[in-house]
């Protein structure tokens, strides 16, 4: 196995600057307090059901928080964690729309039709409607929701939009990523539109606010405005620290020395939302809510390591099934959990959050059979074991098949030139392409010229299908185990033929002209009537009158796609 660094530095150099003396399996970590047999199980005994703030960041890298060693500073979301319980076998889904999903649904992709790609702004598709979200059921138990943030679940109809799917409030973008302060979002040269919304309307009133700010504040005004005695969830999805890279100066400012301009910028927007996040926080303190509160903190995928983030040591980066785009930054922070200021090893994926958080409202699960999702908070808050043994990562049948898998590499059970990765106990494999496989150290070392393209890479593999780690024992995704194992190999491909079977067909529909904004008033919003199908998108669209909007970030995101093109076309 040839290993080299394009900078000439090796796996072995970069232990001398300290970057892997972070110890995954210190057992110290995992237990620091004795768990008493006499200690109850769910249902806990609180008063009356917790207030649950669930806040979601976008495009946070692993590396990317301070009690994980970063450069960047989140004194918030250190406090809270070393007073909470840190996750540190947690999972989340590789890119926006598929963890979005998962949590509101509880069931993996393959059965919603979303394992293909994520939700485009044209596309007539949405989160299945005849799905039950996590805030219906919530409302079912009696809590007041809202959301605020990025929705990212389609909306080409209403009956697809927050509104309809068991919020009662929303303040967010609908699309996928926007202006921080026009909420301007164009898909494609010419394809431009605003997109900020109050419940079903457009918040034309709130442009030039810096969204990390418009959103806490929000969350402030909604907890000032509500009774601490009435349960309440607040789902916050940040825009932070999705691109575009835009921060106020003054948090700029802090990282004036960083080199690697990307970085900088970056480092300056996780900051800031570490500060919403205290805001938010010092709010539910100010107004009563605090006492009787579960926050729950998540990424939803890994960071994108040419726009400033960084998964290290992990292998990959946002879009790929290796551990730089599946593990997550979570931790819970309550004064309701039994056994704080502690790290869990228990195994936790973003499905989880569904059947544990309705549990905690006392609400009935009952009638949602079929959930992927597991209770997990005795594991949180007592520190027992995750009833969760295995994740399916994703089953993807319509992203590019790998040039060299065949059924014949899967023992004749499974085409491993199809997409796919499951976990299983401390096995995880991967088949198809995976996605580009580097490791890519922080971009601010001195002896880095501060670009993102100084990383170490191993060039075997080249013409693989097939991968297995120990993921407990090679966090890393050092040591490909497949060819000394094939016993686990056919073990976890049985795994996979077993969940495709459960899968339903994916829904990725071509996209719709009549979604162009200019149709809709120089705004995104929902274009189809209410009972036409996701599969329509016929039908000749309006003509577009007067001047069309000129895209400001269209060349900006072309550059990117060319930038990613280039660093696929060298991958593993």
């Amino acid at each position: 196995m040839a290993v080299y660094a394009l900078t000439g530095f090796s796996l072995v150099s970069l232990l001398s600057f300290g970057y892997l003396s972070w110890d995954w399996m210190k057992p110290g970590l995992v237990a620091d307090v004795a768990t008493s047999p006499m200690e109850k199980s769910l249902p806990p005994a609180f008063a009356r059901p917790p207030h649950i703030i669930f806040i979601l960041t976008d495009d946070q890298g692993y590396h990317d928080v301070g009690y994980h060693g970063s450069d960047i500073q989140t004194p918030t979301l250190d406090r809270l964690a070393a007073e909470g319980v840190k996750l540190e076998n947690y999972y989340i889904q590789p890119i926006c729309t598929p963890s979005r999903s998962q949590l509101i649904t509880g069931r993996y992709q393959i059965h919603t039709g979303l394992q293909h790609s994520i939700i485009r702004p044209r596309q007539p598709n949405c989160l299945p409607l005849d799905q039950v979200t996590l805030p219906q059921k919530l409302q079912e138990a009696g809590y007041s929701t809202h959301m605020v943030g990025k929705w990212h679940l389609g909306f080409y109809k209403k009956e697809c939009l927050p509104t309809r799917r068991g919020f009662d409030t929303f303040l967010g973008s609908l699309t996928g990523n926007v202006d921080y302060y026009t909420y301007d979002n164009c898909d494609g040269p010419g394809v431009c539109g605003y997109d900020l919304h109050e419940g079903e309307n457009v918040a034309w009133d709130q442009s030039g606010k810096y969204s990390t700010f418009l959103y806490a504040q929000r969350v402030s005004k909604i907890l000032a405005s509500h009774s601490p005695k009435e349960p309440i969830f607040i789902y916050v999805a940040f825009q932070a620290v999705h691109t575009p890279l835009q921060s106020p100066k003054e948090y700029i400012y802090r990282y004036r020395s960083m080199g690697n301009v990307a970085r900088r910028k970056y480092a300056a927007m996780v900051t800031c939302m570490d500060e919403a996040v205290k805001n938010i926080t010092w709010a539910l303190k100010k107004y009563g809510y605090y006492d009787n509160s579960v926050i729950v903190f998540s990424t939803d995928n890994g960071g994108q390591t040419f726009s400033g983030g960084s998964n290290w040591p992990l292998r990959g980066r946002k879009g790929t099934y290796w551990e730089g785009g599946v593990r997550g930054i979570g931790f819970v922070h309550s004064p309701l959990i039994k056994r704080k200021r502690r790290t869990s090893w228990a195994l936790v994926h973003i499905t989880d959050w569904y059947p544990t958080l309705v549990s905690l409202a006392r609400g009935n699960l009952s009638n949602v059979p079929g959930l992927d999702g597991y209770n997990v908070w005795p594991a949180i808050s007592e520190g027992k074991e995750s009833p969760r043994t295995e994740i399916l990562h994703n089953i993807d049948p319509l992203y590019n098949h790998a040039k060299y898998g065949s059924l014949e590499d899967g023992f004749g059970i499974w085409n491993t030139a199809v997409q796919a990765s499951i976990r299983v106990g401390e096995w995880k494999l991967l088949t198809g392409d995976p996605g580009y496989s580097d490791w890519i150290p922080p971009q601010t070392l001195t002896n880095f010229p501060g670009s993102w393209w100084n990383l170490e890479r191993l060039t075997d593999g080249l013409r693989k299908s097939v991968w297995l780690f120990n993921i407990t024992a090679d966090p890393y995704e050092r040591y490909d185990l497949s060819e000394q194992r094939p016993d686990v190999v056919r073990a976890l491909l049985t795994r996979l033929v077993h969940y495709n079977r459960t899968a339903i067909p994916v829904r990725y529909p071509a996209e719709n002209p009549r979604a162009h904004p200019d149709f809709n008033g120089g705004a995104w919003g929902p274009w189809a009537s209410e009972d036409e199908e996701w599969e329509g998108g016929g039908g000749d669209p309006p003509k577009i009158r007067g001047k069309k909007k000129k895209c400001k970030i269209c060349k900006l995101r072309s550059f990117f796609r060319k930038l990613n093109t280039r660093l696929m076309s060298n991958r593993i």
